[in-house]
């Protein structure tokens, strides 16, 4: 199936089946806000990371005392969806469990996937929903990446800023595991000035205190990036890039040292039988 395009008078977007990723944000203007995919950086663009969120030791995750195979950030984004429904500016995926999915993680499950353009904001929403008989232990995030310098920004300051105005501790990675120590925090009141060298020890990871909406902001560009039941959030670029990825998370890679059950990683949701849960994230593009 070819990629499914929505669109309103301000905003064409651009989805994927594979992964139900977006592809592309374009303003009326004929502006790319969204990272193309360049390969020689980083090939995603707005993936979707389920039924885990990060690494597992050795690319194992243990669930009922079972172990499987998983690569980093599950299974959800290499994974063909289905177009359930759309309209001229909206756009539905499923995935369902199968024969595939179940080697990996044996659950019956469904994640839809909608994407939604409203003025100049395209909204993303995920809903999981476990259809299987006994509680189903997940992770799941959001990792859009947004092109840095933003449009017509070129040369000028980007500063990421908290609507909350908080200072949240700054985890890092070893070996895409959660490192098992805190460090200072890279925002001041809120506020933190975008450099290259941030990222030059992966991700930024603020597992509590980021709140729930930040402004990404250079010059009179900016876009307000807003999300709803994820609590964790990720910051991360490869250094010399021109992209930076605003991730918010329910739930987090395995700590450093710990077991690989999955059931055990920091933040996982666990749903009871017939049961759903619900995440989005706004990205409102100004100027």
């Amino acid at each position: 199936m070819s990629n499914i395009r929505i669109a309103n008078a301000h905003l064409t977007v651009e989805v994927s089946p594979l992964g139900s990723e977006m592809q592309s944000i374009v303003t009326s203007d004929g502006r790319s806000w969204l990272w193309h995919g360049d390969a020689a950086f980083w090939g995603g663009r707005s993936p979707v990371l389920f039924p885990m969120v990060g690494k597992s030791p050795n690319d194992q995750v243990s669930i009922e005392g079972q172990r499987y195979w998983m690569a980093q950030h599950g299974f959800a984004r290499r994974s063909e969806f289905a177009l359930v429904d759309s309209g001229s500016d909206f756009c539905r995926f499923e995935l369902v469990a199968g024969e595939a999915s179940k080697g990996m993680y044996p659950f019956d499950f469904v994640l839809a996937l909608e994407h939604r353009v409203e003025g100049r904001a395209v909204v993303v929403t995920a809903e999981v929903s476990n259809r299987d008989h006994r509680p189903m232990p997940y992770g799941i995030g959001f990792h859009p990446a947004f092109v840095w310098p933003l449009p017509g920004c070129a040369g000028l300051e980007h500063r990421v800023t908290l609507d909350n105005g908080g200072t949240p501790v700054l985890v890092r990675l070893s070996g895409g595991l959660v490192a098992p120590f805190a460090l200072p925090s890279p925002f001041q009141a809120g506020v933190m000035t975008l450099s290259h060298d941030l990222f030059e020890a992966d991700a930024m990871l603020f597992p509590e205190g980021a709140g729930a909406g930040l402004t990404y902001a250079a010059g009179d560009r900016a876009i307000r990036f807003t999300w709803e039941n994820l609590p964790n959030l990720a910051i991360w670029s490869k250094p010399g890039a021109p992209f930076v990825c605003l991730e918010p998370w329910h739930g987090t890679a395995a700590e450093v040292g710990e077991n690989d059950a999955l059931d055990e990683r920091p933040y996982v949701e666990v749903l009871g039988p017939g049961a759903s849960g619900r995440y989005s994230f706004r990205a409102e593009l100004v100027g």
